[in-house]
């Protein structure tokens, strides 16, 4: 169990317990570090500053995909390897990770003629080692306007369809964690390194954590520090003395919500703006979310923010691809802007830099990892820590296993890979009716936790007095239970946002029940009334700037 209502017990751990390895950043990246580390044996803390996934890992455009976008910047090897590692990540995490075929129009005048389009999406099944049954088909016009009636008509040539991976962020994260926590690591959120310390010639030997919960600090005294803080790499470097040379270039990408009652959507279709960048418009759970901006950045890294000039963007991209929807700024139900910490490079604008990822070893040894995408973060994680495992070996260390996360199923994904999953949803989902929900409740759980659902569905039967008593429905509060008994869940923005994405798409719901959810957790936690309105307040600040644009320019 990875209990927050045993934290403080954790917290102990870091100060008593040794470590080979210091994880600071609990996005995908330090995550899936994490994990490859303590499956190698290696004793692994991993720490963050906010929530899990509270950063980039819960803001991207939830696909793990293969790249397309990068054989218009002829990165071959990044295409290769993504397509690659979107297959590992299927099978490890079917749970979390669904294929969702893609719909490229092709218009007059476009990116994408249509030979370019059927050579590109052949040489991207060839470098991604699609398989067989999801490589792409080329459309004719009344294949492409049957399959999606919403598009452009004007100007249309046809279309081709390829697949790609649909993902929870977030929820990949949690898993990828609660994995490494399954394996013997420890995790702890809002646990900030707020210092370091360094013997007499300059080497890294322990660092100052500070409990952003409950107050306090410990002494932590690793072999090795990893900085993978995402955005904040480069003041982590800064802390360190050791930012110099190669800097990280932020950009941020905004997303918005729009119910299928104004946006129909039947099918996912990456498109061009009338800019000739690309935008993703995809259908999920009875909405259509359509993004991204890509542009630089340099305001207020903990809370990037939609701006009035980001919504006007999307909704005239949006109504130019699609003219007869006419989407207003009051259709968005919800948004959400994220930051990609990439490596900056002299003289190219936010949609033209590298999304390879780097690693930088420092003087004092910490090593430090930036740039890459959430579909390679299983194989950045391995290219970092067959580093670390160097560097220990070299100290006297001793030695530790190879890599095993190629075939190492995440928390949840016990489900016999995509192959096994229709069956286990089936058997499960028959003991979530059981257990007394709803059919339709019962799957959705499944789907969401896997293999873990079991765990979910045994606290129902003890939720449902309690459900009478709060309103609450039992399947809700059974989310919630398990979400602060084995998934970290401290605040009520942890559980709306990032354990449930329910303030990203379903707004109505959370409005409806945020302040029976805060009651039970201030019951659960002994918040006194001061720390609970903090926390209601949070979450009221994510529910505005969801749908309220902030005036001004991101570049400061």
């Amino acid at each position: 169990m990875w209990s927050a209502l045993s934290r403080t017990a954790l917290f102990e751990r870091l100060q008593k317990q040794s470590f080979d390895l210091l994880i600071i950043g609990g996005g995908i990246t330090g995550a899936g570090i994490a994990l490859d580390a303590q499956s190698r044996g290696m004793r692994t803390a991993i720490i963050d500053m906010q929530d899990f996934a509270a950063g980039t890992s819960s803001r991207s455009t939830k696909l793990v995909h293969g790249g397309l976008r990068y054989l218009k910047q002829l990165e071959f090897g990044v295409v290769a390897e993504v397509g690659r590692e979107r297959a590992v990540v299927y099978e490890n995490g079917p749970h979390v990770t669904v294929p969702e075929r893609m719909l490229l129009p092709i218009h007059e005048g476009g990116t994408f003629g249509r030979l370019s389009t059927s050579l590109g999406l052949r040489l991207y099944d060839w470098l991604a080692g699609v398989k067989k049954q999801e490589r792409r088909r080329m459309l004719n016009v009344r294949e492409t306007a049957l399959l999606e009636p919403l598009l452009r008509q004007e100007g249309l040539r046809g279309g081709g369809c390829y697949v790609e991976y649909r993902t929870d962020d977030a929820r990949l994260t949690i898993e990828a964690v609660k994995k490494a926590v399954e394996l013997g690591a420890v995790a702890l959120s809002y646990a900030e390194a707020d210092s370091f310390r360094y013997d007499e010639i300059g080497r890294l030997i322990s660092v100052s954590v500070r409990d952003r919960i409950n107050g306090g600090s410990a002494l932590i005294q690793p072999a090795k520090v990893i900085n993978a803080a995402g955005p904040w790499v480069d003041k982590v470097r800064e802390a360190d003395g050791s930012k110099r040379g190669k800097t990280l270039h932020l950009t941020k990408g905004v997303h918005v919500v729009i119910s299928k009652e104004r946006f129909p959507l039947r099918q996912a279709v990456y498109f061009d703006a009338p800019d000739g960048r690309m935008i993703f418009a995809i259908p999920r759970d009875g909405k259509t979310y359509v993004g991204t901006t890509d542009t630089t950045y340099k305001a207020n890294i903990a809370h990037p923010r939609m701006t009035s000039v980001d919504l006007a963007y999307l909704l005239h991209a949006a109504n130019t691809m699609f003219p007869g929807l006419a989407l207003k700024p009051r259709d968005v139900e919800s948004s959400w802007a994220g930051l990609r910490p990439l490596i900056h490079q002299e003289g190219k604008g936010p949609s033209e830099i590298s999304r390879r990822d780097e690693i930088f070893i420092s003087p004092s040894g910490m090593i430090s990892i930036a740039g890459g995408k959430l579909t390679g973060y299983r194989k950045m994680a391995q290219h970092v820590v067959d580093k670390a495992a160097l560097l220990l070996q070299a100290e006297g260390a001793g030695s530790f296993g190879p890599c095993r996360t190629q075939s190492l199923a995440l928390s949840g994904g016990d489900v016999g890979g995509s192959a096994g999953m229709p069956a286990f949803v089936r058997a499960a989902t028959a003991a979530g009716i059981e257990a007394g929900l709803e059919a339709s409740d019962a799957e959705r759980l499944v789907r969401r936790y896997g293999s873990n659902a079991p765990l979910l569905f045994a606290l129902v039967p003890q939720c449902r007095d309690d459900a009478a008593a709060t309103g609450l429905a039992p399947d809700l509060l059974a989310q919630l239970h398990y979400a602060i008994r084995y998934e970290m869940t401290l605040k009520p923005t942890d559980f709306w946002i990032r354990r449930t994405g329910a303030l990203l798409f379903d707004r109505a719901l959370v409005l409806r029940w945020k302040d029976a959810v805060s009651a039970v957790m201030a019951c659960q936690f002994g918040w006194p009334d001061h720390v609970r309105a903090a926390y209601d307040a949070e979450l009221e600040a994510e529910l505005h700037y969801a749908v309220t644009p902030v005036l001004g320019d991101d570049v400061v």
